[in-house]
């Protein structure tokens, strides 16, 4: 028995590092073809250059995801994530470090540096797990009916369900298939944290790209000009600008989300949670209106405080020596 559960192991983690290996490919075949856009479009205008770039990332992911399905071989998000990480950083050490000045590079060599620990960390989190019933028979319900059950209980307040993650969890927000797990109550101030990480170092990135791009003049260059160097330096900058701008978008949704007091799970489904529903019956019609309502604002100040309060000081895990680091780099990057 115990040499069966030692091949089962072993066998997950010959998955695992298959997956790994084909996000690894994937990311290599991606910047890639990146890289090509510098190359033969160097005379093009920046936007056209930035709208080709996002059309070949989206069109490389796309049939990268067809062909893995039809070779019945499968990768990994967070490692795709994690491998992206890396390249860039290995084009900033190998191309730009040397036109980058001494504290921007300790800037931005810190903020990667936090950007791999919190993606370790929050890969890791528990982001808030419930056990509610049974395990054999998990099915999707609504807070009233986990309460139902757990009147005397402060973990029956607020509890979710993932169909990924097949549990209840409580806060849930939703699931993030980049980092690998789900957003909750335990791991949000984590996932905003890192969030902000993420738009922070690809912001780094593109200023250290840019002075190297202007101390090389490789934009003014012609294509046969133009070396390997410096197509790796105008393709990452221009995947960075492409990450940088939805996750912008991304940043400021969640930004809503906790001036109000609402997950993003509870914003979608709010109609299959009762209490966001205000029902109100129509004189005259044998149809009533519902009405969304949100019980848990308690004012935009009152919400980013218990955000900020809270959830830092009691249910983040991050370690907080990272955070101070994480911040101090933002700041120098900012001033510098």
């Amino acid at each position: 028995m115990a040499q069966l559960h030692d091949q089962r192991k072993a066998l997950e983690w010959w998955k695992r590092i298959g997956r790994c290996t084909v996000s690894c490919i994937t990311v290599l075949l991606s910047q890639y073809a990146l890289s090509l856009i510098p190359r033969f479009f160097s005379a093009s205008p920046f936007l056209i250059q930035l709208t080709l770039s996002g059309l070949v990332l989206l069109v490389v992911v796309g049939l990268g995801g067809r062909g893995r399905r039809l070779l019945g071989v499968f990768g990994s998000a967070p490692a795709f994530v994690f491998f992206n990480i890396l390249f860039i950083w290995a084009v900033y050490f190998a191309v730009l470090r040397p036109a980058v000045s001494c504290v921007m590079d300790i800037a931005f060599n810190g903020e990667v540096t936090m950007l791999i620990i919190g993606l370790c960390s929050i890969l890791s989190s528990n982001p808030g797990f419930v056990t509610y019933g049974s395990s054999d028979d998990l099915v999707e319900s609504s807070v009233a009916e986990v309460e139902a059950q757990n009147q005397d209980s402060v973990l029956g307040r607020r509890v979710r369900y993932c169909r990924i993650c097949k549990a209840y969890i409580k806060g849930f927000d939703h699931h993030c298939p980049a980092f690998g797990n789900c957003i909750g109550q335990n791991n949000l101030v984590l996932f905003v944290v890192l969030l902000v990480g993420f738009l922070t170092t690809e912001a780094s990135y593109i200023v250290c790209s840019s002075q190297y791009a202007a101390k090389s003049q490789i934009i003014d260059r012609t294509r046969l000009e133009t070396s390997l160097s410096g197509n790796l330096a105008i393709s990452t900058m221009l995947f960075s600008i492409f990450q940088l701008l939805w996750q912008v978008v991304f940043m400021t949704w969640h930004i809503y989300c906790i001036c109000f007091n609402i997950r993003t799970d509870e914003w979608i489904n709010w109609k299959k949670y009762p209490e966001f529903q205000d029902v109100q019956s129509q004189p005259g019609q044998s149809f009533n209106k519902m009405r969304f309502q949100n019980p848990y604002d308690k004012g935009i100040l009152q919400n980013v405080k218990e955000f900020l309060g809270f959830l830092i000081l009691k249910k983040s895990r991050m370690c907080k020596p990272c955070l101070v680091v994480w911040l101090l780099c933002i700041a120098l990057n900012g001033i510098f």
